[in-house]
């Protein structure tokens, strides 16, 4: 029996080191529910169960290059990672030619935080000239006009988690962020002690864009998201972490 179960563990080892390698990038930025990094290397959250799953569809090893959110377009560019999930069209200065863009796969919004006090709906050209919390390297493009002109400034945290932790320490009165991370942070605290969504700012579809090269199962991949798509594979990842993806839209990142 002992003989048996090693022989079935080498063919599995054998059978694993013969799947191709594909290359993700993640965000060191990202926090729970979307990942969580221990030793360098994701272990959980809602991205990485994600990766995980578009991995096994298409039948490939999955490897993991964490890295500033800034140094994105620039690894795409330069070819250095396969797949880059959990992006929109609109966050791309130059999109890269050689990259094939996925189904849409899930819906993202961006909200104005408060603390629970400041529970009153307030939309940003209401503000008085002040800073407002933010992630370092993240575009919030309903903003950009009022950071521009000074009437708001950033102050940008490494991580959303980091900018919701300041908003309720009083750092500044109002913050950026997702629904999702959201109501993840908030699930931590006693009711009275909620952050507020004051405001929505922005609504846009997310989705993967998978390096198009004759090293990479491109199409593999790219049918294996519409399957999981279809199967609402994708809907019940997201469900683990709380919402549906018709309910609650995540972060950037």
């Amino acid at each position: 029996m002992r003989r048996l179960l090693a022989l079935l563990m080498l063919l599995t080892t054998y059978s694993l080191a013969d799947q191709p390698v594909l290359r993700f990038s993640v965000a060191e930025s990202w926090s729970m529910p979307l990942m969580r990094l221990e030793g360098g290397q994701p272990v959980e959250g809602l991205l990485y169960d994600l990766m995980q799953a578009m991995a096994r569809e298409a039948g490939v090893r999955p490897a993991y290059h964490v890295m500033a959110r800034l140094r994105l377009q620039q690894a795409m560019e330069d070819g250095d990672i396969d797949v880059r999930c959990y992006v929109s069209t609109r966050w791309l200065n130059d999109r890269p030619g050689n990259y094939v863009w996925s189904v849409p796969l899930i819906q993202q919004r961006d909200v104005l935080v408060g603390r629970a006090a400041d529970s009153s709906p307030v939309q940003p050209e209401q503000l008085a000239p002040q800073a407002v919390g933010t992630v370092l390297g993240y575009t919030y493009s309903t903003l950009e006009a009022f950071f521009a002109e000074g009437r708001l400034r950033r102050e940008d945290s490494r991580s959303q988690e980091l900018a919701l932790q300041k908003l309720q320490a009083g750092r500044y009165r109002y913050a950026v962020s997702n629904e999702l991370s959201l109501r993840w942070f908030n699930q931590r605290l006693p009711v009275e002690r909620r952050l507020q969504v004051l405001a929505v700012l922005e609504e846009q579809a997310l989705g993967c864009m998978v390096r198009n090269d004759p090293a990479v199962p491109t199409q593999a991949l790219l049918r294996a998201l519409v399957r999981m798509k279809q199967s609402e594979e994708i809907e019940r990842i997201i469900g683990r972490y709380g919402q549906s993806s018709g309910e609650v839209l995540g972060v950037r990142g």
